[in-house]
């Protein structure tokens, strides 16, 4: 008999994929500091896959939304070109502080990071449009219908989009009409019937929803 978990997904094998790339002490340590703050962070699964997204498309220029304690970014930067940027963003002043710590710990240039402290919906208008190769979000689910708009904007032709923990709350019961859950079925249509992007949802962690941008 399998073993599944609330949501209907097999305790085992999400657990072999979870278990699957093993992280390192810096970002164990990066993971407990987040657990700790309550930042929540990506888990392996997830953070394998934005990994393997970066490193797919060669990105040099990536956008994060959501620093935290700075798990997310590690497995970014682990996958972009050797000169790549990663700029992050996050209201949170004392997760940014925690999360450049694990970013020098991990050995990367102070030159690689740009760190800014802020509302992701008042930054994201001040980039570059088409500037950027990878847009990954991990904030607020209410807002990602808005940061996809902002995402499109932002990314070249063969960009890539990447949302996290798509599959929390009640966004997989119908009948749940609470705002997070509305948003996130909101966000997975939208990615789904834009004619510019090729979508893909993956039930990696709690979800990892990710687009190319064809046009």
């Amino acid at each position: 008999m399998t073993v599944r978990t609330d949501d209907g997904y097999p305790w085992a094998v999400r657990d072999y994929v979870e278990g699957y790339l093993a992280e390192d002490d810096v970002m164990r340590d990066a993971r407990a500091r987040g657990d700790a703050m309550g930042c929540a962070p990506i888990g392996p699964g997830g953070g394998a896959g934005l990994r393997f997204l970066a490193a797919a498309i060669g990105a040099r220029a990536v956008v994060e939304i959501g620093t935290g304690a700075g798990v997310s970014g590690l497995w970014l930067l682990g996958g972009m070109s050797p000169d790549g940027v990663l700029t992050s963003i996050d209201v949170d002043p004392e997760a940014q502080r925690v999360a450049r710590s694990a970013f020098r710990d991990a050995g990367f240039a102070p030159g690689r990071l740009r760190l800014i402290n802020g509302m992701g919906l008042e930054v994201l208008p001040r980039l570059t449009d088409g500037g950027y190769d990878l847009v990954s979000v991990d904030a607020s689910s209410t807002d990602y219908p808005r940061y996809l708009d902002e995402a499109v904007r932002l990314l070249r032709p063969g960009g890539v989009v990447a949302m996290a923990g798509v599959l929390t709350g009640g966004v997989t019961d119908p009948a749940a009409d609470d705002p997070g859950s509305v948003a996130l079925r909101e966000v997975a249509r939208q990615v789904r019937d834009d004619e510019r992007l090729v979508p893909l949802l993956l039930p990696l962690g709690d979800g990892l929803l990710a687009a190319v941008v064809v046009t």
